[in-house]
This record gives structure tokens, sequence and C-alpha cells, in this order.
């Protein structure tokens, strides 16, 4: 995550893909989804008092949605600013921490109230049968809403530094015209369309991954780029939280197998499959048409990535349990231990603005400045 956010400026294959494809930067939300759903297997294996173990839960994740909004709201201002405060009509709802907590929750509440524990005398499948059944269920609901909901014509009024839009009317209002259905694209879709309707359009996340399209950026042969490139959308949108809570099942699964099963050989067997069917299921999906789409986070790219989550959690099984190569991941070890430390140090810049204070002559001759300016030109 702080490779992506910090990188991706210099060198963009890392960044976050601008609409369908996937990059590196892809691949640190369902990482951290399929864990956070793996740890309810753990966590729950034994449950005496439902009722209890549900209001815990739910206030974990209530506590983490609204870390969530007060580190990514729009209450502080980046590296550039030492102020804070947000205006209430426009702070941002949604977010990387409020995502996680809602695929959390959905992931805690399958282990404590939908789990058959008879391993050994039913199997995998029908032992979570009802786990199953809610991922079904959650992935059908988005395919219907997502290909089924009809999108109208919309307005947003374009913030001040929306310089690439020509001018329409003195008020900045500006009209993108839909009238579809089952569009995927940036402007037109429905995920897009419910996040406007239930959140409100000043409440989405105003820098999205596809202002760098290639249609959103203005050359010699274009004066301005289309109204949608500067109009709010967001990546964690209500819509899209259902198939990132079919990738906290999915590590839920891998959190059975974990408890369940006592063998290296029979658990890295258990995983391998599940891991390998999925991916060639999205890969199957996105060559019959279904995109591999991070910001809408399509079925296509849910099971790819969930799959690459699987396939690399038994490499370091692999590495670490099995062959007990510890010292080789032990600063890996200890950043999961302090993982929520350090998102909020980097997500609220605390350690950035502790780095930039230290700097040569020049406040701006400072030492992520000067990384920076040797990487670009390396």
């Amino acid at each position: 995550m702080m490779l992506v956010d910090y990188g991706g400026s210099v060198f963009p294959i890392i960044s976050h893909s601008p609409w369908d494809g996937i990059h590196l930067a892809d691949f640190v939300m369902p990482f951290f989804l399929f864990i956070a759903g793996l740890s309810p297997a753990l966590a729950y294996k034994k449950v005496p008092n439902r009722a209890e173990a549900t209001w815990k839960a739910v206030l974990r994740a209530v506590k983490l949605f609204l870390l969530g909004v007060l580190l990514q709201g729009g209450y502080l201002h980046g590296v550039n600013s030492l102020t804070y405060g947000v205006d209430i009509e426009k702070i941002r709802w949604m977010g990387v921490l409020q995502r996680i907590s809602i695929g959390y929750i959905v992931a805690a509440l399958c282990e404590i109230w939908l789990t058959c524990r008879t391993w050994r005398q039913e199997g995998f499948f029908k032992s979570y049968f009802w786990h199953w059944c809610i991922a079904f269920s959650l992935s059908a609901v988005y395919m219907l809403l997502l290909y089924g909901l009809y999108v109208p014509n919309w307005q947003f009024t374009a913030p001040a530094w929306a310089s690439s839009l020509s001018p329409s009317n003195d008020s900045n209002v500006y009209t993108v015209r839909c009238e579809v259905r089952g569009d995927l694209g940036p402007a037109c879709n429905s995920a897009g369309m419910i996040d406007r309707y239930i959140l409100g359009v000043d409440h989405l996340y105003m820098k999205p991954a596809y202002r760098n399209l290639k249609e959103c950026k203005i050359s010699d042969d274009q004066d301005c780029s289309p109204p949608w490139c500067d109009a709010p959308f967001d990546p964690e949108g209500i819509l899209s939280s259902l198939t990132a809570a079919v990738t906290c099942i999915f590590g839920l699964q891998y959190g059975h197998i974990l408890a369940d099963l006592q063998d290296h050989k029979e658990r890295l067997t258990k995983w391998s499959l599940l891991s390998i069917s999925s991916f060639i299921l999205g890969l199957l999906l996105a060559f019959a048409g279904i995109p591999v789409n991070k910001s809408l986070y399509t079925v296509s790219y849910m099971l790819i990535t969930s799959a690459s989550a699987g396939i690399t959690f038994c490499a370091l099984y692999l590495l670490v349990d099995v062959y007990g190569s510890r010292r080789l991941t032990s600063v890996l070890e200890w950043m999961g231990m302090h993982s929520l430390s350090i998102f909020v140090l980097i997500t609220s810049n605390l350690a950035i603005i502790a780095i930039q204070g230290f700097y040569w002559t020049a406040p701006e001759n400072n030492i992520v400045h000067w990384i920076i300016s040797r990487l670009v030109h390396a």
C-alpha cells in the first residue's frame, strides 16, 4: 500500500488502473479484505454466546468505519497543509477502512450464526453451505443491479480545480448524458448512480482514477475533456461493497481450512484447489465480457484478486510454517501486527509530514522531495 501510494506517481504501472484492467495497486484492497475475512474463522472458532460475540463484532466494525471517515472523509488536508476540518455537506462517507469494516462484519456474522461445525462428517462445502449461499446471493444481487438498473442523465457542480472542462454556465453545473442500462463505463454505470442517490454526489471521492484515462487528458486535438472526467466517483461505493464482502467470505473459507485441518499438505491442497478454480473462473468471466475492474469491483476482478490473495497466502504459509523461514518475513510480520497503526500514520500523512521536517537550507529541500527527484531522474 505504501509502495503504490507514494511510488505510483513515479512508476504509473504500479498505480491503480484508470478503469478496466489491473495493476499492482489493484491487488492491495482485496488482500486486506481477504485477511480480514480469514480472521473471524480463528477468532470465532468457539462461540459460547452468539449475541455477545455479535455485539463485539458490530462494535469493532463501527469503530473501524468511523476511523475511516475521520482519515479519508476530508477532515485532514494532506502534506501541503497543516490545517484540518471538513464541511459536513461534503464529507466522504466511504473509504478503505469503511469497506474493510463492511466486509469484516459480513464474514463475522456468517461465522457466528451460519456455521455448521461438522467438517469431518459433512465435508467442506456442506459444513459452510450457508456461507456459499450468502456469497452467491451477494454476487447475484450485484450483477442484477449493475446490469439491470436504468441510469438517467445526471448533473454535478464542477470543483474549482476542474480546469479541463469547457465553460457551460456561471454556476459550473455540468450534465452527463446517459439514458442507458448496463453500461460499465466511468460516466454511466449504475454503481455511481446508486452512490449519487443514496450518499449524494458531494459525498463521493473527488479524484477518481479514471481521470488518468486518455480521453480525460487535454491534447492539441482536444480543447476540453468530457464532463464526467471531473465528476466525483467513489471506488469504495455501496454497490461494489457487495462483491468486496464476497472477498471476505472467500478469506473466511481459507480460515476454516486453517482451523479445521492440521496436516500441511492437506491444507495446501485445498487452498490451492480453491484458488486455482477461482482464478480460472475469473479469467473465463473476463473473456466472456465481464471486465476486470477495481473501481466497480466486478465479479471477475473479485475472483482473480481473491485467488491471487489465496495463492500468496499459500506461498507465505509454505515459506514460514512449513519450511520455518521466519527471518525472511520478520519485517512483514511486524508490519502485519501493527498494520492499522501504520495505515493511520500513512493515510493521515503524519509520517510524511514528520519526515519532511528534516530539510537542507530550505524547507523545499526535504528528504521526501530529494528521494522523489532522484527516482524521477534515475
